[in-house]
């Protein structure tokens, strides 16, 4: 079995659920397939409102009270604000974790150290200089993954990816794929936890 891992390198869902994805999916014998994703495509293509057009209620509750009281439940830290250059792009840090896939280092401690730096330690995920520290906390060489950000089959995961995600109606980070059925967010890992073990019945998407 395994598990198609979709998300954004800033994502704040991500990093809350990064640990019990990798506890379950040892757990199940499950592999993670990361698919790093461009999350400021993919929520338009699905209807998704942008940040910017959101009321201040949502984003307290949404970025504020839910993560706080997930981060609690999960007995993990969390900055008590937005990180300050989330706003920032992101195409050069999930390019990054592609980069690290594609040279066989351990994405999962470098994607969970990523998600981790950047809701804890305010790190800028758009800065070479903070991603060349993340890489080195996990014990990985920066230089070769940032060689590898521009080729073309970086660039091009990247793409079909951010296709995919948009394909399967995806509207969210993180989003988990468990044989054809889609998990969305970081709650449902429960559920991706009982798809490993029995599959739910139905199908998605639906005809």
């Amino acid at each position: 079995m395994h598990i198609d891992y979709y998300y954004a390198a800033h994502s704040a869902y991500a990093y809350l659920g990064a640990a019990e994805l990798y506890r379950i999916a040892k757990e199940a014998g499950a592999t993670i397939v990361h698919k790093p994703m461009d999350l400021r495509v993919v929520m338009p293509a699905s209807g998704s409102m942008p940040m910017t057009n959101r009321s201040k209620a949502h984003i307290d509750y949404f970025f504020n009270r839910e993560i706080s009281r997930w981060a609690e439940y999960r007995e993990i830290p969390v900055m008590s604000k937005i990180p300050t250059h989330h706003a920032n792009e992101i195409h050069l840090a999930n390019r990054l974790l592609i980069a690290a896939d594609q040279t066989d280092q351990d994405i999962n401690r470098l994607s969970e150290e990523m998600l981790r730096a950047h809701w804890v330690d305010d790190a800028d995920v758009a800065s070479p200089e903070d991603l060349r520290k993340i890489c080195q906390t996990v014990d990985i060489d920066p230089e070769p993954l940032f060689l590898a950000v521009e080729t073309q089959s970086v660039k091009n995961t990247y793409e079909k990816n951010t296709k995919e995600a948009i394909d399967l109606g995806l509207f969210g980070s993180p989003a988990y794929i468990v044989g054809n059925d889609m998990f969305y967010g970081q709650d449902r890992l429960d559920f991706v936890a009982r798809a490993l073990k029995k599959p739910f019945a139905g199908k998605w998407p639906i005809d």
